[in-house]
């Protein structure tokens, strides 16, 4: 979980992420999006793909980015989890005095 709030911590991963949503894109369309370098992109989808939120498969020369979506969904579920939200309050069930 630490790796995807890592990954998520960062705008620009934020970004392609959101991109990814859409559906698979190429690093070459994902890095046109964005003002930085292509190394930088290279360590943006570095992080990314460590965190298991997104997975690449080749398509001759190019890369094709997908979104794990199921990753991303297990991680907030298990972060609320930790919280106990959504789960019934202890004051849940007992009367207030008035």
């Amino acid at each position: 979980m630490s790796q995807v709030f890592r990954a998520l911590a960062d705008p620009t991963r934020r970004r392609v992420l959101q991109l990814l949503r859409k559906g698979p894109m190429s690093a070459g369309d994902l890095s046109d999006q964005f003002d930085v370098s292509k190394p930088t992109m290279s360590a943006h989808f570095a992080v990314l793909k460590e965190a298991d939120l997104v997975h690449t498969e080749k398509a001759g020369k190019s890369i094709i980015y997908h979104l794990k979506l199921s990753v991303l969904e297990e991680a907030l579920l298990g972060f609320v989890d930790s919280f106990g939200i959504g789960a019934e309050s202890p004051a849940a069930g007992k009367e207030t005095a008035r």
